[in-house]
């Protein structure tokens, strides 16, 4: 296995309307309702949105490729970029997806440490995410890689309000 992480560029646009979909159906479609669920996928992956954040200055898109296969993607927001926190001294790490076929191969730990470099590469103190109470592979995850708790806030699928918890992890 050999990991490389590439920028977005608008070039990628298709293909990351077409993942960000594929990975997000993969992971919630069954624990939501359809129509909210629907809802959400129009909105959220919609061409224009998406296009609209790889032109964000603040937003930042990466594919992950094992060899050349596209395997995964993640999305980090910085300044007014950032959901929630909006602290200069942080990183959001909004998305962090595998595809389902490549889960177990331990990508996920990798990107989550490219994540950190580049935190530390910009200077921030540390990186936050909002991650769904009702996920806990993923809250465990976060936990083994020193991912702390320290708020929640409402998420919204379609019309239904979900609660994400807030973890954050201090850079040494």
């Amino acid at each position: 296995m050999s990991l490389t992480l590439r920028a977005c560029t608008n070039a990628d646009l298709q293909t990351l309307v077409n993942l960000s979909r594929d990975t997000f159906i993969d992971a919630f479609e069954k624990d939501n309702d359809p129509d909210d669920f629907k809802a959400y996928l129009k909105k959220a992956f919609a061409p224009n949105q998406l296009d609209k954040e790889l032109n964000d200055p603040d937003t930042f898109f990466y594919f992950v490729f094992d060899d050349n296969d596209l395997v995964g993607y993640c999305k980090l927001n910085v300044g007014a970029a950032q959901t929630d926190v909006h602290e200069k001294e942080a990183v959001e790490l909004e998305r962090i997806y595998v595809l389902g076929e490549h889960q177990g191969k331990q990508i996920g730990a990798w990107l989550l440490q490219e994540v950190v470099c580049l935190a530390k590469k910009w200077n921030k103190s540390f990186v936050w995410l909002g991650v769904w109470e009702h996920n806990p592979k993923a809250i465990r995850f976060y936990q083994r890689h020193g991912f702390t708790k320290f708020g929640e806030h409402p998420y919204y699928i379609g019309n239904d309000k979900q609660t994400d918890w807030l973890l954050r992890l201090d850079l040494q």
